[in-house]
């Protein structure tokens, strides 16, 4: 049975409605830990904003495709006192320097801080600005420091492309998530456009976190991604809510064992991660992750790149079966996915989606002349329809169309699938080379210890015969494999190697390579020990000192390798002068090289210096 409200009852209502909503007003500010905003105080911030209006229009006008944000900063403290400047009005000028070849970052920063601060004044001589440059910003989240993303998180927005205010929800978000997970996140990383500087006002935020699921005892190790995912992506929503910021954040959240294994897989989403991404907080593994994937020491492994080479033709397989749910996206990373195996296979680290027909076209079919330019228009054409889907500007598609992109993506696959064998021939005749190039020098390096230089490569192989083989010191199966070895260079040169012969002419290498390098270890160890003098001093410790004609080297304590290894100057009279601490890995550059004197005499001088070096009780071994 409904009741019917009174005029009294409705103005009640109506009243206790707007009490309602003035004090959760009220318990918002409070929570924010802000002050109750006076009408004195709302006609200063207004007379604020329009000074910094008029500030931004006219940065607009100087600098219209490099000014990313406008803010105003909490005041400051007066020097030397708890009271706050209340007559400063601190500005945060946010630039977008990325682009600029023209100076330095130091210069670049020092001239649009003085053209700043210069407009500001004419404006208002209280206005002071902080102006900040997105390569600096970046280079404090790569260092750790936190002064500046926090200094943005606490500004007001006047003008904004859209990181002010990304890096105002990313930064509660964070807190957020830290404050209620902080032993489980390994990382909290800015992704996507943002941090390439590709972003507008309107761009998603993207946003990675590592989860450390190592020591994980009460549940699985997917139940904690799924239960924490779950409550991040809700934070993301309360963060949004908290900032008024309605970009939308796309949260994408990894446990560590899991994120570990798509690095060693060389996943494209997480090399672009890597290579792209700005960490906000880090526990101290995704820089080191970053600058080992800058370094090149991160690669795609042999599985990974089958793994991509194979998953096209699944996808396309599953095409045709479900023709009414078909989305434009599957058929795109049907052909995108394998073009980037070719590439990989090629050499080159996994390229970007959007990166990845530029490479194939100028890398396959400009450079190697390997593929026809009408495929890379194939998936030119793919890409397209994808990016018009993706952005809301096709909203239909037909069948007719669906039918020509699979047909296409089909014909397309076939291709790859002989691009892939085309590039692993070249490869393995790459290979060939190299291995004969590594062959010779080591053979070289060992037919000098012999007293033999310079041998041309049509006498390498007799010469090699004739020094090591046929006087026994290397047995006859070595110069089958060198035989070997230089007939498949001459194949290769003919362009008549076969697979087959580069997988054996490749295993037969690495056995022959690692038999030289066990004859010249032997054959150093046995010439250096003419040059050893092996001592016993102190407590029962042990010495060496190696002599070579115009130098020698010190080793210290033969049982622990930190007390060092020094070099100095062997005299005309004996003596060892000049010493000074050296590493051991000069030393093993120097005796890799140094001749070994046939015949070494030690002078009585010797014997004083190895006193003064290890004390008068120094004794010197006999046949050890």
């Amino acid at each position: 049975m409904g009741v019917r409200m009174t005029k009294k009852d409705e103005k009640k209502e109506h009243h206790d409605s707007n009490e309602h909503h003035k004090e959760n007003k009220e318990a918002e500010t409070e929570q924010q830990g802000l002050p109750q905003i006076t009408p004195d105080m709302e006609n200063k911030l207004n007379d604020i904003k329009k000074k910094l209006e008029k500030l931004k229009d006219r940065l607009l006008e100087k600098f219209p495709d490099y000014l990313c944000g406008v803010a105003l900063l909490p005041p400051s403290k007066e020097e030397g006192s708890e009271n706050f400047n209340t007559k400063k009005i601190n500005v945060l000028v946010l630039m977008d320097d990325q682009d600029s070849k023209k100076y330095l970052p130091e210069e670049r920063k020092e001239k649009l801080q003085a053209i700043i601060d210069a407009n500001a004044k004419e404006i208002d001589e209280d206005l002071f600005c902080d102006t900040v440059t997105l390569s600096e910003l970046w280079q404090s989240c790569y260092d750790g420091k936190n002064d500046i993303t926090e200094m943005i998180a606490t500004s007001a927005p006047v003008f904004d492309k859209g990181m002010i205010g990304a890096l105002k929800l990313t930064s509660l978000h964070k807190e957020m998530v830290l404050k209620k997970f902080e032993k489980y996140i390994v990382c909290y990383v800015l992704a996507g456009s943002l941090p390439r500087g590709e972003a507008h006002a309107e761009s998603d935020i993207d946003v990675f976190i590592v989860i450390d699921d190592t020591d994980v005892k009460k549940m699985t190790r997917t139940e904690l991604r799924d239960k924490l995912r779950a409550i991040i992506i809700g934070m993301g929503g309360q963060a949004g809510e908290m900032t008024g910021i309605r970009n939308k954040l796309n949260v994408q959240v990894y446990i560590l064992t899991d994120f570990w294994d798509s690095v060693k897989d060389a996943n494209p989403v997480i090399f672009t991660f890597l290579r792209d991404g700005v960490p906000i907080y880090d526990r101290g593994i995704f820089m080191p992750w970053k600058q080992l994937l800058q370094m090149g020491k991160i690669k795609p492994s042999p599985e990974a790149i089958d793994m991509f080479m194979s998953s096209g033709d699944q996808i396309v397989r599953g095409i045709r079966a479900k023709m009414k749910n078909l989305i434009e996206s599957d058929i795109y990373w049907a052909t995108l996915t394998p073009s980037q195996a070719a590439i990989m296979l090629y050499g080159l680290p996994p390229p970007t989606p959007k990166e990845t027909i530029n490479i194939l076209r100028e890398i396959f079919v400009k450079k190697e002349k390997m593929l026809e330019k009408e495929y890379v228009d194939i998936m030119q054409k793919i890409r397209d329809y994808y990016k018009e889907i993706e952005h809301g500007r096709l909203e239909n598609i037909t069948g007719n169309e669906i039918e020509e992109l699979v047909s296409g993506a089909e014909k397309y696959l076939e291709r790859i699938e002989q691009l892939f064998k085309q590039i692993e021939e070249k490869k393995a005749r790459e290979n060939v080379a190299q291995i004969y190039d590594d062959a010779t020098t080591i053979i070289r390096d060992a037919l000098k210890l012999e007293g033999v230089d310079a041998i041309t490569d049509d006498k390498i192989e007799s010469v090699f015969k004739h020094t090591l083989v046929d006087k026994g010191k290397l047995p006859q199966s070595a110069h089958t494999s060198m035989k070997m070895i230089i007939k498949a260079k001459k194949d290769y040169e003919d362009n008549t190697l076969t697979k087959l012969e580069v997988n054996n002419v490749t295993k037969k290498a690495n056995q022959f390579i690692k038999q030289m390098i066990d004859f010249i270890q032997r054959k150093r160890g046995s010439e250096l020990g003419r040059a050893r003098i092996r001592v016993k001093y102190g407590d029962n410790k042990f010495g060496e000192v190696l002599l070579f004609n115009n130098k020698a080297f010190v080793i210290h304590n033969l049982d622990n390798d930190e007390e060092g290894i020094s070099s100095c100057i062997v005299t005309e009279k004996g003596k060892l002068e000049n010493m000074q601490k050296t590493s051991y890995e000069d030393f093993e550059k120097f005796i890799a090289t140094a001749k070994i004197p046939d015949k070494i005499f030690i002078k009585e001088t010797l014997f004083e210096d190895l006193k003064s070096i290890f004390g008068k009780d120094v004794e010197i071994l006999m046949n050890y």
